[in-house]
């Protein structure tokens, strides 16, 4: 990737999650995202798919869950990037979207349920994160 950047305002560098090839091209294959997930369970974008398919078959508890797996299993692979916690996580680097997807459905899941602490906990975790991935969400 060459020489990492940062921000102007000296911020930590924007975080970009490894590709996982087979799972993306399985999904974009129209592979069922329960075989995806069952598969590749640390691939947030099967997650983040299932909790979509969920909440909008109008189950958000399962959708609740889906995306907070996909969003936990996104965090996991974003400390292991080098994410210390805050920063960019740019909506442009594909492989980045399931995680942001997953943020995005948890705090909808969130605010479907009630839980309107965590559903503006996570709108401000996405908007901090990509203002281009929650207007691209929302």
């Amino acid at each position: 990737m060459g020489l990492m950047t940062q921000n102007l305002l000296g911020g930590p560098p924007p975080t970009r999650l490894p590709d996982n090839a087979e799972a993306r091209e399985a999904l974009e294959n129209d592979v069922d995202p329960v075989e995806v997930a069952a598969r590749f369970p640390d691939y947030p974008d099967a997650w983040a798919r299932l909790a979509d398919r969920a909440f909008e078959g109008g189950n958000v508890i399962e959708s609740y869950a889906y995306a907070r797996t996909g969003y936990h299993r996104g965090l996991d692979q974003l400390r292991r990037a080098g994410w210390k916690g805050h920063g960019p996580i740019p909506w442009e680097h594909e492989p980045n979207r399931g995680f942001l997807t997953a943020l995005h459905a948890l705090g909808r899941a969130a605010g479907a349920i009630g839980e309107e602490q965590e559903a503006e906990r996570c709108k401000t975790f996405l908007r901090d994160s990509s203002a281009t991935a929650a207007e691209a969400l929302s």
